[in-house]
C-alpha cells in the first residue's frame, strides 16, 4: 500500500497531478479544492495517498491531511459513494465542511456536491453521523510535508523557486482542540461535536477560544 508521496510537480490539472518521485512519475487523482491548493509545476509537493486496485485499474488518490483521507475512507465506504462522489464531495465542503454536515446532519450541504442525490445525502448522513466527532477530533496536525525542493532539468538555469509545504489546517486544529476542551469537560463526544460544528459553522474563522465559548453557549441548559 502506497500511504503517502513527496517529489517534485510535473503537471498539475483539475483534477490530478503529476509528480516525480525520483524518476518514477506517479498519476494522483485528488478534488478540485486540493488542486487549487498544490504548487505550481517544478515545486515540491507531498500527499498522504489511498491506492485503489480494481483487476482492471489501479488509482492513486491523495489528500493534504489525514482528516481529508480518513473522511474520504468513510464516505467510499457509504453504498453508492465511489472514489469520484466522494472527491466530489470534498471539493464542494471540504474535509472541515463534511465534518460539520455530518454532524450536524445536514444532508442538504451533502447534496451541493456534483452528482449527489437527496437519498444518496441522506444515506451518507445516516451511516457517518456516529463516527464524525473522532473523525473531526484529528485535526489538522497531521498534514503531508513537502521533501526539499529540487529544480527539474530544464528550469535549472534559473533560480530555485521557494520551497513549498502543507501546512497545518488551522480550522480542523481549532476544532480538534474546542472538541478535546468541551469532552475534558465532561460532555460527551456527541454533544461536544454537534456544538462545536455548529460554533464553527456561524464562525468559520474563529479561534479555539472563541468555539469552545460559542459551544458553551449552544451547550447551556436553555431557560
Amino acid at each position: 500500500m502506497i500511504g503517502r508521496i513527496a517529489g517534485i510537480i510535473l503537471h498539475r490539472a483539475n483534477d490530478h497531478v503529476l509528480v516525480d518521485v525520483r524518476g518514477v512519475g506517479y498519476i494522483v487523482h485528488v478534488s478540485q479544492r486540493t488542486a487549487a491548493t498544490l504548487p505550481p509545476a517544478g515545486q515540491a509537493v507531498a500527499l498522504y495517498t489511498d491506492l485503489m486496485v480494481r483487476e482492471d485499474l489501479l488509482q492513486l488518490f491523495g489528500f493534504t491531511s489525514l482528516l481529508e483521507k480518513e473522511w474520504h475512507r468513510l464516505l467510499t465506504s457509504v453504498q453508492g459513494v465511489g472514489a469520484k462522489v466522494s472527491l466530489a464531495i470534498l471539493g464542494a465542503l471540504g474535509p472541515e465542511g463534511v465534518s460539520r454536515a455530518i454532524v450536524l446532519g445536514d444532508a442538504a450541504a451533502i447534496r451541493t456536491a456534483p452528482g449527489v442525490g437527496p437519498k444518496l445525502a441522506q444515506r451518507i448522513v445516516n451511516e457517518l453521523k456516529d463516527k464524525a466527532p473522532s473523525v473531526m477530533s484529528l485535526g489538522g496536525e497531521l498534514s503531508a510535508e513537502a521533501p526539499p525542493l529540487k529544480v527539474i532539468e530544464e528550469d535549472a538555469a534559473s533560480p530555485a523557486p521557494a520551497q513549498t509545504s502543507t501546512a497545518p489546517n488551522n480550522s480542523a486544529s481549532a476544532t480538534a482542540d474546542a472538541l478535546s476542551a468541551l469532552v475534558n469537560l465532561g460532555y460527551t463526544h456527541g454533544d461536544a461535536a454537534s456544538a462545536v460544528a455548529r460554533a464553527a459553522q456561524e464562525a468559520p474563522e474563529a479561534d479555539t477560544a472563541r468555539l469552545i465559548h460559542a459551544a458553551l453557549k449552544l451547550l447551556a441548559p436553555k431557560a
